[in-house]
């Protein structure tokens, strides 16, 4: 699953946000609208990626419920904005589930608890494992804050943001490893 994770991060990265609004907050917020309204294009791409991930279609569809519920539920706050000319950096707070934490005491679980993810051969059962894991992440409230700098740009008149880095897009999706800070 950290594969697909990782996968679906780096294929959003090329869906841009631009605002014509004077502020560069403005793509900011417009970029977590598409999150939290959630937008056909934020949709489209975790159909597209899910349908190519080797899960059944119950598990594809428990993940694409625990990715909207947390698109949904992402909060954010504009901390500050430093302007330099056309290009601006947006200082933001956001909080989203803590889905890190929950697939780390789930993987925790089954070291401790290895007899329960068996099949009837009596050998692991990957689908067992993942299916808990789902439900853990399915029914967690712990959230997790985060701060990012987006860095903005205007570009033909509208602020837009600048690629956002692959650990600031596991911050949005809850999956950093905030251990090794």
């Amino acid at each position: 699953m950290k594969r697909f994770l990782i996968l679906f991060l780096s294929l959003f990265l090329v869906v841009g946000c631009s605002c014509s609004g004077d502020k560069a907050s403005d793509a900011v917020k417009e970029y977590f609208a598409k999150y939290n309204n959630h937008h056909g294009e934020v949709l489209g791409e975790l159909d597209d990626l899910v349908e190519k991930e080797n899960l059944s279609a119950t598990q594809k569809e428990n993940y694409k419920d625990i990715m909207k519920k947390q698109y949904k539920d992402l909060k954010y706050e504009i901390e500050e904005e430093k302007y330099d000319g056309e290009e601006a950096v947006v200082r933001t707070t956001i909080s989203v589930y803590d889905l890190y934490k929950v697939q780390k005491e789930a993987e925790e679980y089954r070291n401790t608890h290895q007899s329960e993810f068996l099949n009837d051969e009596k050998k692991p059962d990957s689908k067992k494992f993942l299916d808990y894991k789902l439900e853990q992440m399915q029914k967690t409230d712990t959230r997790v804050e985060y701060t990012i700098d987006f860095k903005v740009i205007k570009k033909d008149g509208s602020w837009v943001l600048d690629s956002i880095s692959t650990e600031n897009l596991e911050k949005i999706h809850g999956i950093y490893n905030y251990q090794n800070d």
